[in-house]
C-alpha cells in the first residue's frame, strides 16, 4: 500500500501506532512495566511503522517520555505527532485548555519530553470553547514560525471548524473519532480527501454488536482467515486513501496483529457489504 504524504513532505505508512496506552491505568502516570511499554514502541518501529501518535495529556507526559526512552535517537523517517490543548487536572478529568500561553508551554514540554528540536506534527487536541478560536490557531502559527513545530493538525473538529482554521493556519491533518461502527465524521473524511489532508481516526478498531464474530466484521473475518479487528482496520484503509489509522495497544501480540491488517485485501463485494452495514 503506497505511503501518504503528510504536509506534502513526510511519507507515512498507511497504518500508524497510537501510544496512549504506553502509560499507567486510565492513561494516568507512568506504565506499570516501563520495559514492556518500551518494547512495544520498539517493536512498532521494527515492523515498519513510521508514524506514532501521542499527546501531552497521556500520563500526562508519560507516553512522550516512554517514546523518547525507547526510541531516541530516532531513526530517519520516523514521524512522531503529539497534541496539546486537553488538560488532565485529575485522573478522571479531560478538559480543553486553549489559552495561547498554555499551548506554548505544552509545546515546550513536549519538545523536552520527546527530546526533539522540532515536532513534526503538533495537533490541537480540542478547540477550547472558552477561548477565541483565532487565538488558539494563532498560538500554533507562532510556534510554527518560531521553528518549534513543522506541521499543524486539528482534533475532533467539524468541516466548518477546519475551514475556519485554514483561513489562519496551514492544516495538514485531522484526528477525529471514527471507526466501522462510529461514522458520524463521514463528511470530514470526504472533505479531507478532497483537500488532500490526512485523516487520523482515533479508536479505529470498532466495538459493539457490529464488531463481534457474529456481526458483519466477523463474517468477513472468517472468509479471510483474519480477526474482526483486522477487518475493521482493512475497511478503514479501503474507506479513503487519506486515512491513517493509529491502533494502540500495550501488547506486542496485538500490535503485530494490527500491523498485519495492512496486508488484508477486501474484495469489492466485501467492502460494499461492510460499508452498508449499520
Amino acid at each position: 500500500m503506497s505511503p501518504i504524504l503528510l504536509g506534502g513532505d513526510l511519507p507515512l505508512r498507511r497504518l500508524g501506532f497510537g501510544a496512549m496506552h504506553l502509560t499507567g491505568p486510565d492513561v494516568w502516570g507512568p506504565p506499570t512495566d516501563p520495559e514492556a511499554a518500551m518494547a512495544v514502541a520498539r517493536r512498532a518501529v521494527e515492523l515498519g511503522v513510521n508514524f506514532i501518535d501521542t499527546a501531552d495529556s497521556y500520563g500526562p507526559g508519560s507516553s512522550e517520555m516512554v517514546l523518547a526512552d525507547a526510541l531516541h535517537p530516532y531513526q530517519d523517517g520516523l514521524v512522531i505527532g503529539t497534541k496539546a490543548g486537553q488538560s488532565r487536572p485529575s485522573r478522571d478529568e479531560w478538559r480543553p485548555v486553549g489559552r495561547p500561553e498554555y499551548l506554548r508551554q505544552q509545546a515546550e514540554l513536549s519538545l523536552r519530553y520527546l527530546k526533539l528540536d522540532r515536532i513534526d506534527l503538533f495537533q490541537l487536541h480540542r478547540i477550547d470553547p472558552l477561548v477565541p478560536a483565532a487565538e488558539q490557531f494563532g498560538a500554533l502559527k507562532q510556534l510554527q514560525d518560531d521553528g518549534k513545530i513543522r506541521h499543524i493538525g486539528l482534533s475532533e473538529v467539524t468541516v466548518a471548524q477546519i475551514e475556519e482554521a485554514r483561513q489562519q493556519i496551514d492544516v495538514v491533518s485531522v484526528q477525529n473519532l471514527y471507526n466501522f461502527s462510529q461514522r458520524k465524521h463521514d463528511d470530514v473524511i470526504d472533505y479531507c480527501e478532497r483537500e488532500n489532508l490526512v485523516f487520523i481516526p482515533w479508536v479505529p478498531i470498532a466495538s459493539g454488536d457490529l464488531a463481534g464474530w457474529d456481526g458483519p466484521l466477523g463474517t468477513v473475518a472468517k472468509q479471510l482467515d483474519a480477526t474482526p479487528a483486522q477487518v475493521a482496520l482493512a475497511w478503514l484503509l479501503r474507506r479513503s486513501p487519506v486515512i491513517v489509522p493509529i491502533p494502540g495497544t500495550s501488547s506486542i501480540a496485538h500490535l503485530e496483529e494490527n500491523v498485519a491488517a495492512e496486508s488484508i485485501e477486501l474484495s469489492d463485494a466485501q467492502f460494499a457489504e461492510l460499508t452498508s452495514a449499520r
